[in-house]
């Protein structure tokens, strides 16, 4: 299942264009492009990105990586029914982790190892300060 990103003719988020360049660096460490991503400019802001595989224990069911600018990463699978996606893991500790930690945590659920994320969120910063977010985001990924 793969989404364009359309950025929308009216308001945008202000952190938009560096959580952009933050996903295409994201994408590009997991071997996908950014068509695998979908944006939510609402507060919090939120991106979707579909993974081309499948999970051992979940074989049926589509996997995708879910950000937000309050807990970071979560990896999750798809219903069948259309409702929420079903959360099994978030990455913890930072909002913007650098790409290569992202890759590894999508590693680790295919390997079926608990020791790299957690399984309940953490919030991890409040959303509302576009500028700090926009920062945070262009941050270089030696410093993450």
């Amino acid at each position: 299942m793969t989404a364009s990103i359309e950025l929308p003719t009216g308001y945008q988020h202000p952190a938009v264009p560096a959580l952009l360049e933050y996903l295409r660096d994201v994408t590009a460490e997991l071997g996908i492009g950014l068509e695998s991503c979908t944006l939510d400019h609402d507060s919090p802001v939120s991106a979707y990105v579909a993974l081309d595989t499948r999970l051992p224990h979940y074989p049926d069911r589509d996997v995708a990586l879910l950000w937000d600018e309050e807990r970071g990463w979560a990896a999750a699978i798809e219903t069948h029914s259309g409702e929420d996606l079903i959360v099994l893991r978030y990455l913890g500790d930072e909002v913007v982790p650098s790409p290569r930690r992202v890759a590894r945590f999508v590693t680790a659920l295919h390997e079926d190892d608990h020791t790299v994320g957690r399984p309940d969120p953490v919030r991890l910063r409040t959303a509302g300060d576009a500028g700090a977010l926009a920062a945070l985001l262009r941050r270089p990924a030696a410093a993450r």
